[in-house]
């Protein structure tokens, strides 16, 4: 039996993540803003439920959270950073407050709740860190400016701290959904700049576009996902990173084919920086 810590967790990957860590076996500390969401949701989930709040930007709420997950269940075997917001607009349209705010959420509450938990799991030499990022985390597109920025942050952040933890029993893992049909895009979880710029209409404002027309009908299964994310939290030697997603996987080769081959075109003047 293994014990849970999600945020997020009243939809989408994190409630699914929590559905299926309960139906086999294990014990879940979910935390949302809304608490009564989760225990609606997972009606089912009895003593090995733990339903906190949780506004992941409120560091003591963090603490104190974890404090009761240990109180409950004694330790914490699996953090999964999920909660967070997205920001769909061209860079130059979003203002300093809606930049802060996603940044605040996918960012800087993800550091909050790591902090909180790590030290149950060092104290333990035993743990895995699950952080949610997005494949927006590895290639960015047009519109997702701001949002890729706090998944490449995630990205950074995760790298080092695999480098970190390694030594002390902890794996850590960057997960990469693609285009999945959660809420992601509705209102409540997906906010619009306050600000349009023509100039932009064919670039962000045809992701505007699309966002609007895909909006539940995204081809991603988020079911077959969290069993996925189950599945590298069970390996005995989980990887840096997983893409979650056929959309995803393509993009990331695409990249990574664009990036060898610029690489290889400016090799030359990248060497010849050096002092001779």
């Amino acid at each position: 039996m293994k014990v849970w810590f999600i945020t997020g967790a009243s939809r989408g990957f994190g409630l699914e993540i929590a559905r299926q860590a309960l139906e086999r076996g294990d014990s879940v500390v979910a935390t949302a803003r809304d608490p009564r969401a989760v225990e609606k949701a997972l009606p089912g989930g009895g003593d090995r439920l733990l339903a906190l709040p949780l506004e992941v930007t409120d560091e003591q709420q963090a603490l104190q959270a974890a404090d009761a997950a240990i109180d409950r269940f004694g330790r914490v075997d699996i953090l999964v950073n999920n909660a967070g917001r997205g920001l769909l607009g061209a860079v130059e349209e979003a203002s300093d407050d809606e930049v802060r705010a996603v940044f605040d959420t996918n960012v800087f509450g993800l550091l909050s709740v790591t902090r909180a938990i790590l030290p149950v799991m060092r104290r333990r030499r035993s743990g895995r860190v699950l952080n949610i990022s997005s494949v927006g985390g590895f290639t960015a597109g047009a519109g997702w400016g701001v949002y890729g920025g706090t998944k490449f942050a995630v990205e950074g952040l995760s790298e080092a701290m695999r480098a970190e933890l390694a030594p002390l029993g902890i794996a850590v893992t960057v997960v990469e959904p693609g285009v999945f049909r959660t809420d992601f895009l509705d209102s409540s979880s997906l906010h619009r700049t306050g600000r349009t710029i023509d100039d932009y209409a064919t670039t962000a404002g045809g992701t505007r576009t699309w966002a609007e027309q895909n909006n539940h009908a995204q081809p991603g299964d988020p079911v077959k996902a969290a069993a996925a994310i189950i599945t590298v939290a069970d390996s005995s030697e989980p990887p840096t990173r997983i893409q979650l997603g056929a959309d995803c996987v393509a993009r990331v080769e695409a990249k990574l084919e664009v990036v060898a081959s610029e690489l290889a075109q400016w090799r030359e003047l990248a060497l010849s920086t050096a002092h001779s």
